[in-house]
């Protein structure tokens, strides 16, 4: 057992990086949620922020929009020219793949600066993506209603998920301590 761990050691720490990285931003992310009630419908102001940057790229593109609380749920409602069209959820901000991202990059370290401007460069991509994202689905919704499950469950995850996979790429290819000089 002790010739595996001493054969696969890079291999080891990057998991044990990798979880430990993970386990404490996912916990500092769930106290942050814990801040509100969701039994009073209180959406997080991470949230909010995203529904209402996601409406401004939404009149961007010429349409009037508007964000605001929803009545029933911790969610935010999004109009395209007055027909309410999706809700804005905490799963939609992206924040848990910015915690998957921030772990798997410091797992695979490069050098402090590098990795923290890395770090930032990613988190700033993944957002903007996703704000993008959330108005390209919309805007799809107000023209293709029926073409929700392709917008919503297949190609903007793909769009989104193979986005970050590349940034991962990119980053051990080229950036990190194990990228190939």
């Amino acid at each position: 057992m002790k010739t595996i761990f001493q054969n696969n050691r890079p291999f080891f720490i990057f998991l044990a990086t990798f979880f430990v990285t993970y386990g404490i931003l996912f916990g500092v992310y769930q106290m942050y949620l814990g801040q509100f009630d969701i039994d009073k419908f209180e959406t997080d102001r991470f949230t909010i922020s995203v529904s209402n940057q996601t409406s401004q790229i939404i009149k961007w593109f010429g349409y009037e929009s508007r964000v605001e609380p929803h009545q029933s749920q911790p969610c935010y409602k999004l109009f395209v020219n007055e027909k309410y069209m999706v809700r804005v959820v905490e799963g939609c901000n992206a924040a848990s793949l910015m915690v998957l991202f921030v772990a798997f990059i410091l797992a695979f370290k490069g050098s402090w600066k590098r990795t923290l401007g890395y770090m930032i460069f990613g988190l700033i991509a993944i957002h903007i993506l996703n704000v993008f994202r959330i108005a390209f689905i919309t805007i799809g919704l107000y023209h293709y209603p029926h073409l929700q499950h392709i917008l919503h469950d297949i190609l903007f995850p793909l769009i989104i998920y193979g986005t970050i996979f590349l940034l991962w790429v990119g980053w051990v290819t080229k950036w990190s301590n194990y990228a190939k000089k």
